[in-house]
């Protein structure tokens, strides 16, 4: 039996996980391969729900009936299953920053991406691509109806679950969320340079090589992959602007959807010449021999993308680990009790704590304006997995060497050195798709569990 992945075109960590299996299928390391099933609301309902506990996509069905849902568990156990042809490089240098770029793109340019779709699917938003985004969702809500019907399903949708024709006046659902996440009327446009700014600097690396880590993809890409496939390539009025402005990078995201992209050279493709006689001699299509630059490099033009983690995202991570472990030990949380979810809104039953000034919320700045995010302890099991890729990382003195030279160039850099420490008392163990805080056990150490 093959893989099932159950997802939508345009969803967020769809594109990361279909690009993945595609890359793995294509190079014979899945096995049976996959299908990519479209997770209409029967699904969900009647599937889905019952089987993983959760309704949201993208999730993976294994040949032995197991359940994954998360893009990173689903990767991390494609990985293990089908360790030919990694994704996540051996070397230490080339591990962790996979692991921290793919962090950046899931957790920070989020926001940003979230913002471009639903922004231009506001009222009276010129350019608009508010019939598109209609028509996108109507495609899963209404799958098989006629056109003109399935638009309008993705349009009642909009108002009943959304609100959209009162989203600034009484936001809810994703408008809601995005004011959850920090963006206002103050920081949107901060948030915006934000995202441009990363545009311009993958527009830069990828001119120079085909992929993150050289001229073969890697977690990093795929985690870039998130918000640049379904949020901006394919939403009407970011595609526009994306393909005008940063053509390189709508390169790299043909070459990295690894669909249709004969132009864009997707990794295991040749490139043909002629030897004297005449004959095809082929050669890898992609930058840098078809591999990871060698050893344990990061280019030079892909460091200011770290940069921007530092810069950026960075304060906002060390406030979140503060803020969450206060509330962990506070009277209002039972060791091992439940805790928010993921990302994009505040979660059913901690709308509370997450929003205003609840005790799971945090000052931040972004361009120099100052706002109020809810803290998102997802966030947080993210970071274990990049501890974890430090820890990995150094397991003797070069490898520790070659780690603390490459994060001395960043302000703040060294404190990834001592990651696992800072999270002492904000640890998280995640269970499908909900998370827990990591209860003590009797003798006063902290009892690990699936993420910790």
């Amino acid at each position: 039996m093959a893989y099932r992945l159950f997802s939508w075109e345009h969803s967020y960590f769809s594109g990361k996980v279909r690009a993945y299996l595609r890359y793995k299928h294509r190079n014979g390391a899945l096995g049976g391969g996959y299908e990519d099933i479209l997770a209409t609301p029967e699904l969900i309902q009647g599937l889905l729900l019952p089987r993983s506990g959760s309704g949201a996509v993208p999730q993976l069905e294994a040949p032995d009936g197991t359940w994954i849902q998360d893009s990173s568990d689903i990767i991390d156990f494609c990985e293990a299953a089908h360790p030919a042809t990694p994704v996540v490089p051996a070397s230490p240098v080339q591990r962790v920053v996979s692991y921290l770029i793919e962090l950046l793109a899931d957790e920070w340019m989020v926001v940003p991406g979230f913002w471009e779709r639903w922004y231009f699917s506001e009222d009276g938003r010129s350019p608009s691509h508010r019939g598109f985004n209609e028509q996108q969702w109507g495609a899963v809500l209404a799958a098989g109806a006629p056109g003109a019907a399935r638009r309008a399903a993705g349009a009642g949708f909009f108002e009943t679950a959304f609100g959209i024709s009162e989203s600034r006046t009484r936001p809810r659902g994703v408008f809601a969320g995005l004011v959850s996440l920090g963006v206002d009327e103050r920081t949107e446009r901060a948030w915006q340079a934000s995202q441009h700014r990363i545009l311009g600097l993958l527009e830069s690396h990828f001119g120079h090589h085909d992929y993150a880590l050289g001229g073969r993809p890697s977690l990093a890409d795929f985690g870039l992959l998130a918000p640049l496939y379904a949020h901006l390539y394919r939403d009407a009025v970011a595609g526009f602007a994306l393909r005008t402005h940063f053509p390189v990078l709508s390169e790299w995201v043909e070459r990295t959807n690894g669909e249709g992209a004969l132009n864009a050279r997707t990794h295991g493709q040749k490139l043909y010449s002629l030897d004297e006689r005449g004959d095809l001699v082929g050669r890898p299509a992609t930058s840098d021999g078809g591999e990871w630059l060698p050893g344990d490099a990061i280019a030079e033009s892909l460091e200011p993308l770290v940069a921007v983690f530092f810069e950026e995202m960075w304060p906002v991570l060390r406030s979140s680990m503060r803020v969450l472990s206060d509330f962990i030990a506070s009277e209002d949380h039972e060791a091992g009790g439940e805790l928010p979810g993921k990302t994009f809104t505040t979660t059913p039953g901690f709308e509370a704590l997450q929003t205003d000034d609840g005790a799971l919320t945090h000052d931040f700045e972004i361009g120099g304006i100052r706002g109020r995010r809810m803290v998102v302890p997802y966030q947080v099991w993210m970071l274990q997995r990049l501890a974890d890729a430090v820890a990995r990382s150094s397991a003797d003195d070069a490898s520790h060497g070659a780690l603390a030279a490459f994060f001395s160039k960043f302000e703040g850099g060294s404190e990834m050195l001592g990651l696992n420490a800072l999270l002492e008392g904000c640890r998280v163990r995640k269970e499908g798709a909900r998370l827990y805080s990591v209860a003590p056990t009797p003798d006063g150490a902290k009892r690990a569990g699936p993420g910790a």
